[in-house]
């Protein structure tokens, strides 16, 4: 079955930190999906820009509105996706409590 996992983080925290922890961040992420790709896990992952990049659309009426955003009222954003195979909701669980900055 498989599970898409949304990747959090509080807005300002990734651009404050140094070079070196955001790599460090960074490659401990890609480190963990290449267990996951080796133990059959890993289906698909992005990162996404941040949220000042980003605009909402909704459908009304048969029409597309676009707006800024998204601006919700938290200091967490969307970083990215990470699609997984796992057995079932506790193993996908289980399988996010190991990643890097959980």
């Amino acid at each position: 079955m498989k599970y898409i996992c949304l990747g959090f983080m509080e807005g300002t925290k990734f651009e404050t930190m140094s070079e070196s922890e955001r790599n460090t961040f960074v490659d401990g992420c890609f480190a963990y999906d290449d267990v996951l790709k080796k133990n059959g896990h890993f289906v698909g992952g992005e990162a996404l820009q941040g949220a000042s990049n980003a605009v909402t659309l909704r459908f009304r009426n048969g029409k597309v509105m676009v707006t800024d955003g998204p601006y919700a009222e938290t200091k967490e954003q969307l970083g990215g996706i990470l699609i997984l195979e796992a057995r079932d909701l506790n193993h996908a669980i289980q399988l996010m409590s190991k990643y890097p900055g959980v």
